[in-house]
């Protein structure tokens, strides 16, 4: 064997010897593979995936954030919208409570009050903003609030009888119901054969 061979097989000998020891030392180790350990793998996964809850979490309260304030915004230029559309009705009513102040015609009051109830009401049809019809209808306790009935025989029970404060939809949600006075049917007389049997006990006992 030539001098040379003798000193690589000392050097292969040597390597496998350092490869033992670092076994030795630490078990999950290996010369070929110096990865790191079991324990400390899983502790950076758990860590990665911490830190990417936590971008998350902080991502969606973010956009929970800007979701509402998204809403507030749209609900106050919706509010905005309609006020616009309602000043000028509340203009044209101080302008004809001034003039009523020295007004010598009282139909001619009452003929600018009714100018600004067109006006609202012209307002209220952009708005999609519709009275309810109640007077003569049959009761609908979905669109209607009772509040008193009266027995009569001129209408038919359960119908609209008179209007106390009127009702609205709003597109197809009810705004406000109708409070109305209902018809009903007129309690029995009593009847004759029962008063007869009161009478005829009271002449018994005489």
């Amino acid at each position: 064997m030539s001098e040379s061979e003798i000193e690589e097989n000392e050097q292969n000998d040597d390597a496998d010897d350092d490869e033992v020891e670092a076994a030795k030392a630490d078990p999950t180790q290996t010369v070929e593979d110096a990865a790191i350990s079991p324990i400390t793998a899983l502790e950076e996964e758990r860590d990665k995936y911490k830190d990417q809850l936590l971008r998350t979490a902080a991502d969606f309260d973010n956009f929970r954030k800007r979701s509402r304030k998204d809403i507030e915004q749209a609900e106050r230029r919706g509010r905005e919208a309609i006020l616009r559309e309602v000043l000028p009705v509340i203009d044209n009513l101080e302008r004809a409570v001034a003039a009523s102040k020295d007004a010598q015609d009282p139909g001619a009051v009452i003929e600018g009050v009714e100018m600004v109830l067109k006006l609202f009401e012209d307002t209220a049809a952009r708005l999609q903003l519709a009275r309810l019809e109640a007077v003569g209808q049959r009761f609908d306790p979905n669109l209607h609030d009772a509040f008193q009935q009266i027995e009569t025989d001129e209408h038919a029970p359960g119908t609209i009888m008179q209007e106390y404060q009127s009702g609205y939809m709003l597109g197809d949600k009810l705004l406000r119901p109708a409070m109305v006075v209902v018809s009903r049917k007129p309690a029995a007389p009593p009847a004759e054969s029962d008063e007869e049997d009161v009478t005829a006990t009271a002449d018994e006992e005489e």
